[in-house]
């Protein structure tokens, strides 16, 4: 599923629990592929072109990567969903820094997201990466990874 992710097109992915590794192979494999980035501000290194701008102004991109979605004031966030709902055709990654997994049916941002990776890194020794599909703010698919170190 997670290979699946790197080959959309359109749709917006939320990664949470400070999945940085993560976030940065999405952003190298989409802008490899020729594709415009912009992003709010880079939390993590990129290999490809990122542009860093307000991604609220401008349309002109094919990836959007928008940081801390969820820790945002009610305004910003009612802004946010709005915005998500206009640019349904365009690939946006939502990248939190706390971690977020069954909880995330508590948040309006559920209706508008297709794929929530929830990465934790556990006290023993590995990590553990859920990837759960959503369609409608329902959880149709699920997949765990476990990865020691």
């Amino acid at each position: 599923m997670l290979k699946k992710i790197a080959e959309l097109n359109s749709g917006a992915v939320l990664i949470t629990g400070d999945g940085k590794r993560l976030a940065k192979i999405y952003i190298n494999a989409w802008s490899k592929d020729g594709r415009r980035v912009l992003a709010e501000y880079l939390p993590f290194q990129v290999n490809g072109d990122v542009y860093i701008g307000p991604p609220f102004e401008s349309d002109d991109f094919d990836v959007y990567l928008i940081i801390n979605p969820l820790s945002r004031s009610k305004a910003e966030r009612e802004r946010l969903q709005k915005w998500l709902g206009e640019h349904m055709d365009k690939l946006i990654l939502l990248y939190e820094h706390k971690y977020v997994k069954d909880s995330i049916t508590r948040y309006r941002i559920k209706d508008f997201i297709d794929y929530l990776i929830a990465y934790k890194r556990e006290t023993v020794g590995f990590e553990r990466v859920d990837v759960m599909r959503l369609e409608d703010g329902r959880i149709v698919e699920s997949k765990t990874y476990v990865r020691r170190y």
